[in-house]
C-alpha cells in the first residue's frame, strides 16, 4: 500500500487536502440526523474539517493513507458533533457521541468501499484501496443532483426503491430508470477520473 505524499506548508497543504473533500462531503451527508438538515450541511461541516487537518497538521502521526483518512474521519465526526450541539441547543460535549460518529463514519466509508466493489464484474477478486474511495467520492460529485441523490438513497443508505420514490416525489418505475441511468452515468466518471488519474 503506498504512502500518503507529505505535502509542502501552505498552498501546497491546502491543495493536497481538496482531494478529500468530496470523499468528506459524502461521508457528512450519510451522517447528517434529518432533523438538522436544513440547519447545517455537510459542506460546512467539510469547510471546517478540512480548516482543522490544515490548521492541526503537525499533530498528524500517521505515514500512510489509511492512517490519513482515519485521522480526517475523527475530525469529522467532531466537526459534526459541534454542529448537532450548536444547532441541538446543547453545549455539552459529549465524547461518546464523537466516538459512535466516527465508528458510524467509519462504517459509511466501508459502505463506500463496498459499493465501489458492487459494481465490478467479479468483485470478490477486487482489493479495494483508499484512492478508488477517493475517486468514487469525486465521481458522484460530479454528477447531477438527482443521479447522486438516487444513488447515495439506493446504494448508501440503502433504502428501497419505494421509500426513494415517496423521498423525491416520484413514481416507483421513475426512481428505477434513474437509478439505472445514474449506475451508467457514475460508472463512466468513474473511469474517466482513474484513467485521467494514471495519465497524470
Amino acid at each position: 500500500m503506498s504512502e500518503a505524499p507529505s505535502p509542502p506548508p501552505d498552498d501546497a497543504r491546502t491543495q493536497w487536502l481538496l482531494r478529500y473533500q468530496a470523499w468528506l462531503k459524502l461521508l457528512a451527508r450519510l451522517e447528517i440526523d434529518r432533523r438538522f438538515q436544513g440547519k447545517f450541511s455537510e459542506s460546512d461541516a467539510v469547510q471546517q474539517t478540512l480548516f482543522e487537518a490544515w490548521r492541526c497538521w503537525e499533530r498528524f502521526q500517521g505515514d500512510d493513507e489509511p492512517a490519513r483518512l482515519a485521522w480526517l474521519r475523527q475530525i469529522l465526526a467532531h466537526q459534526l458533533a459541534h454542529l448537532a450541539r450548536h444547532y441541538g441547543a446543547t453545549q455539552k460535549r459529549d465524547a461518546r457521541r464523537e466516538q459512535s460518529l466516527d465508528q458510524t463514519l467509519a462504517q459509511s466509508a466501508h459502505r463506500l468501499g463496498a459499493f465501489l466493489a458492487a459494481d465490478q464484474s467479479t468483485p470478490s477478486a477486487i482489493v479495494l484501496r483508499d484512492e478508488q474511495q477517493l475517486q468514487l467520492a469525486k465521481a458522484l460529485d460530479n454528477l447531477p443532483a438527482d443521479y447522486r441523490e438516487v444513488l447515495v438513497l439506493r446504494n448508501l443508505e440503502e433504502l428501497s426503491h419505494d421509500d426513494i420514490a415517496a423521498r423525491m416525489g416520484r413514481s416507483v418505475g421513475a426512481v428505477r430508470m434513474l437509478w439505472l441511468r445514474a449506475l451508467a452515468a457514475l460508472r463512466e466518471e468513474f473511469l474517466r477520473n482513474a484513467t485521467s488519474t494514471e495519465s497524470a
